[in-house]
């Protein structure tokens, strides 16, 4: 069986987030009655559609609509379609300057959806630098992993994520975590990688950081053999340099 079809599209359709909207705000309309006094009642609603309004705006990519619902009270934390919080569907739908605006208000950047995508994660797997930066510096777990249970350099590695590779290598992500398909990221980057350029680039980054090239995959074949195997010579060579 082919190793990449192991891994499902981790992209959501931007559709969801509309529908998902509107289904918050009778949601959150519900809550609101349920109150016990006119005072909470009063607050509740305010907090309720403010959080509604966020997800209106999330969905339309309104960065200026989500700076106003945040300053109205929305709950940075609610969880939608999903299990996902704002912060995570924003990331999902590359939503820079939400996701920023987000980040700088107090949302968890350890927050997981329900397939194990936290803001962290997914902005490394899919090279999103900006939001992956923002994500460390509000105390981002670096040692966090996915639903492979791999942390996100392994998947930086397979995509070839120059950039993104050296941010997490600087932010201390360890780099020889083994994921649940026996994986490190230097084996991840040979064997679901393709010899390009950035492949090769990312290999050479995570070996001159550390990474250990002595490592074997759960078959007991080494880095060194798949690289030679897939005719990758210059990634041979720079485990060769390494050893």
């Amino acid at each position: 069986m082919n190793p990449r079809s192991t891994r499902p599209d981790r992209r959501r359709p931007a559709a969801k987030l509309a529908g998902l909207a509107a289904g918050l705000i009778a949601a959150l309309s519900l809550v609101g009655l349920t109150a016990c006094t006119s005072v909470a009642l009063s607050d509740s609603a305010t907090s309720d559609d403010a959080t509604a309004a966020l997800w209106q705006a999330v969905g339309d990519g309104d960065a200026a609509a989500v700076r106003e619902a945040i300053d109205d009270g929305a709950d940075l934390e609610w969880r939608g379609d999903g299990d996902a919080t704002p912060l995570v569907a924003a990331t999902k739908e590359e939503q820079t300057d939400i996701a920023l605006i987000l980040l700088d208000a107090g949302a968890d950047p350890n927050a997981k959806d329900d397939i194990e995508d936290s803001a962290f994660l997914y902005a490394g797997a899919e090279g999103l630098d900006e939001i992956l930066t923002a994500a460390i510096e509000h105390g981002a777990d670096v040692k966090s992993t996915n639903r492979y249970g791999g942390t996100a350099l392994i998947p930086a590695g397979e995509h070839g994520r120059v950039s993104t590779t050296k941010i997490l290598i600087e932010a201390g992500v360890p780099l020889d975590h083994v994921n649940d398909l026996g994986w490190t990221a230097l084996l991840e980057a040979i064997v679901l990688g393709d010899g390009s350029e950035d492949h090769v680039e990312t290999i050479r980054l995570l070996l001159e950081a550390g990474a250990d090239p002595s490592i074997a995959d759960g078959n007991g074949a080494l880095p060194r053999e798949l690289a030679q195997q897939a005719g990758y010579d210059e990634i041979v060579t720079l485990i060769d340099a390494a050893s």
